[in-house]
């Protein structure tokens, strides 16, 4: 039962790391001009790498992918779409808080993963010091979206 729930726990990660390199990825193309766009472009390669960096771990504990949780992934993050935001046809700058508010909630839940894995690594052989690069570089990553959303929401509320 303990590899079934680790297999569970880390494709329900990888579907929240698919939805969260979507949306990074949008962030970044839509501000790329902007002051921040830089910082966005960063983020959304960091998250790239990091759920690349999963499927690897994935492949090293011989937990595989299931293609309906990727699926889940996408489809949770494009489910956004049905968000109305105060506009029809275009995205306002409420748009761009709540995808902000939802990929720190995802990279919030990184952090807790790279954590779990943390623990588990004197039993699961897993790379220690990659683990905790990953944790620093997910609250990195944090304080990049919070600096980021609260320049947004003061943009988009005032």
């Amino acid at each position: 039962m303990r590899r079934e729930a680790l297999g569970i726990y880390l494709n329900d990660h990888l579907a929240g790391a698919t939805a969260g390199r979507l949306i990074a990825h949008r962030l970044a193309e839509h501000h790329r001009s902007s002051p921040y766009g830089g910082e966005l472009h960063r983020l959304a390669v960091e998250i790239a790498e990091d759920r690349q960096t999963l499927l690897d771990l994935m492949d090293a504990l011989a937990v595989p992918a299931r293609r309906y949780k990727v699926f889940a992934g996408w489809l949770g993050e494009k489910g956004r779409l049905l968000k109305l935001n105060g506009r029809a046809t275009r995205r306002s700058g409420l748009s761009t808080v709540i995808e902000l508010e939802m990929l720190r909630l995802g990279i919030e839940g990184k952090s807790l993963l790279w954590k779990t894995l943390l623990a588990l690594t004197p039993a699961r052989e897993l790379d220690e010091t990659l683990l905790k690069e990953l944790l620093d570089r997910a609250r990195d990553q944090i304080d990049t979206v919070e600096t980021v959303r609260t320049g947004a929401a003061v943009a988009a509320l005032r």
